[in-house]
């Protein structure tokens, strides 16, 4: 069976540090695109303006991914090419 994407919010570039992370509406998921060809470095936090990283991996250029977490927790990317939307699953 194929999934679907809920669109739950509007598509923003990711802030580029803590201070200008953003939680994405309280989402629990995000859809992360890298419109890039460059590899970028995405970072989950703690909260907003927060100092502790729960996680970080580096997004492909060109591609998407689905970054589950807290509503709590925020993301920022090192370049502003990494857009996220609030996103769900549906059958």
């Amino acid at each position: 069976m194929a999934s679907r994407t809920l669109i739950k919010g509007a598509e923003a570039a990711c802030g580029t540090d803590a201070a200008g992370s953003s939680t994405f509406g309280s989402a629990t998921v995000v859809r992360l695109v890298n419109n890039s060809g460059t590899a970028r470095l995405v970072t989950v936090i703690d909260e907003v303006g927060g100092s502790t990283t729960i996680g970080s991996f580096t997004l492909p250029g060109n591609t998407v991914e689905f970054v589950e977490k807290d509503a709590a927790y925020a993301i920022y990317a090192a370049n502003a090419a990494v857009l996220g939307a609030k996103v769900g699953f549906t059958n």
